[in-house]
């Protein structure tokens, strides 16, 4: 299996290729730099395993939630290979991956629960709960954007953990969260490899998709911009 993942939906941009289950990475954290990073680091890790982007059987990227304009830039590097390579893609969590970053990080109990926190700004957090599960993330829940004030635990795990610099927002999120979720890492940046390993396990299950179906997913629609206060 050789495939490569791209991840632009934060601060940090990332590109990670995996051949044969060994995962090599470029990561810079770069706020605006994705566009002049993104493909240089692909051509960097191609020539470095020796491979042709024919060769490749899939893409994959972190799909959002995250910085739109960031989303935007990965969803459209994977569209066009994807449409010039004739090959899948698939689309991944950015809150599964960094779940699955905190894994490595906080190597929490089987069934310990991990809450995952992006800052989406306009006060509010984009919100995933996982459950760790044979050594990878399981969602317990939807994907939720909302303040911070309103985030809730799912019911299932007694131990909970924490990830994401959505989590700076500690003091505001109600004490039944705030109580019971430790550790928490906020320093946590999604990184492509991450992608890249919950990819390669998607792929196996069927879930890649045509070039024009890897679409970014925002969770905040327009609906959620117009209910803000003062606006029309």
């Amino acid at each position: 299996m050789k495939l490569l993942a791209l991840d632009t939906s934060s601060e940090g941009c990332s590109a990670a290729l995996l051949v044969d289950g060994e995962v090599s990475e470029r990561f810079e954290l770069a706020p605006r730099g994705h566009t002049r990073l993104l493909m240089p680091m692909v051509r960097e890790l191609l020539a470095e395993k020796n491979l042709a982007p024919a060769e490749l059987d899939a893409l994959a990227f972190a799909c959002g939630p995250g910085s739109f304009t960031g989303v935007r830039i990965a969803t459209g590097v994977v569209q066009g290979l994807a449409w010039g390579l004739d090959i899948p893609v698939v689309p991944v969590s950015s809150l599964q991956a960094v779940a699955l970053g905190a894994m490595d990080a906080l190597d929490p109990h089987e069934e310990t629960g991990i809450a995952v926190a992006f800052d989406a700004r306009m006060g509010e957090v984009y919100w995933g709960c996982f459950a760790a599960r044979a050594g990878l993330p399981e969602a317990l829940a939807s994907e939720q954007v909302c303040p911070p004030e309103a985030v809730t635990l799912p019911a299932g795990p007694e131990r909970w953990c924490g990830a994401g610099p959505g989590w700076q927002y500690r003091s505001a999120m109600p004490a039944e969260v705030s109580g019971r979720v430790d550790p928490v890492d906020e320093t946590l940046v999604l990184r492509a490899a991450w992608v890249a390993r919950l990819a390669v396990i998607a792929f196996g299950q069927g879930k890649a998709v045509p070039a024009e179906q890897a679409q970014p997913v925002y969770i905040r629609d327009e609906v959620a911009w117009k209910k803000l206060p003062g606006r029309k």
